[in-house]
């Protein structure tokens, strides 16, 4: 599983879809390994269809 950091989550209402690169996206052909920056703009949650700009990481980097 990645870091927490690498981990983005979608807070749209009754989701909670979590983007992990070690896991990528299946339904929407997304590769294991593609960081949530390399995703296309045109991506968009598997669960409920949010747009990129919705998702939050989950913690802050390491300074």
């Amino acid at each position: 599983m990645s870091e927490p950091y690498d981990m983005w989550r979608c807070p749209i209402t009754n989701c909670g879809y979590t983007y992990d690169p070690d896991r990528g996206d299946r339904k929407g052909k997304i590769p294991k390994g593609t960081s949530f920056e390399s995703l296309p703009d045109t991506w968009v949650c598997p669960i409920c269809g949010g747009s990129k700009d919705k998702f939050v990481r989950m913690v802050e980097p390491p300074a």
